[in-house]
């Protein structure tokens, strides 16, 4: 009888990780950052219909990088789940940070004991109001949670991208200045990325329950005169 190939765990671990990190890094780098009046998301994405940044909840903001129909799945359900919180409980009660736990429990178990690991990347952005912060939660593609500071980044080639926004300033600036940071910190100095290739879009409060709001290309294009 032929003896069947044994994995110790560790490395199928390490297997899956390899696995999951080079699907995430094939895919074009996202950029999250806090600015003086809310959360501005800009992502390298040519695709006109294929959102990698997307409305949760009231103040909540979602964005992924990987594979789309992975992490399209995952906000759906996050869409879901904000929704029927708020219907048993109150409005209030949605916020970024449990929506991240239940993202991380969803992952943790895909990398750990699914058929495949899924190849995303994830941020939940909430903006503050009264008691509740504006808050970044960056989720891994094995579970694992991080409460960022100012700023998350995603995807790409993520550190090197990670090194141009911080040579760029650390404080808290205005929106143009801060999508002004990130279009550099993206594109680098050999190249030069269209406006028509980003995907911008913002968590502030204008007045309304609804604080998402997509910026067009002539938007994007005046605040980066």
């Amino acid at each position: 009888m032929t003896m069947p190939f044994y994995v110790t765990p560790e490395q199928q671990m390490k297997d899956r990780a390899e696995y999951a990190q080079k699907g995430i890094a094939r895919g074009r780098t996202l950029i999250a950052s806090i600015y003086d009046c809310g959360v501005l998301f800009i992502a390298e994405n040519p695709s006109a219909s294929l959102n990698k940044i997307s409305e949760i909840y009231d103040r909540i903001a979602f964005a992924g990088v990987g594979k789309y129909n992975e992490f399209h799945e995952l906000r759906t359900a996050g869409v879901r789940w904000a929704d029927s919180t708020g219907f048993s409980y109150s409005r209030e009660d949605v916020d970024a940070r449990s929506l991240a736990n239940v993202y991380a429990q969803y992952l943790g178990a895909s990398f750990t004991d699914g058929g495949k690991p899924l190849e995303v990347e994830i941020l939940v952005a909430q903006l503050g109001i009264r008691n509740k912060p504006t808050k970044i939660y960056h989720v891994a593609f094995e579970g694992t949670i991080t409460d960022e500071e100012r700023f998350a980044i995603l995807g790409g080639d993520s550190e090197t991208v990670r090194s141009r926004f911080l040579a760029e300033g650390e404080d808290v600036v205005s929106l143009a200045t801060t999508l002004q940071r990130a279009v550099r910190a993206l594109s680098g100095p050999d190249r030069t990325i269209p406006v028509s290739d980003l995907e911008v879009a913002r968590l502030e409060d204008l007045g309304s329950r609804r604080t998402f709001s997509r910026l067009s290309d002539d938007d994007v294009a005046q605040l980066l005169a």
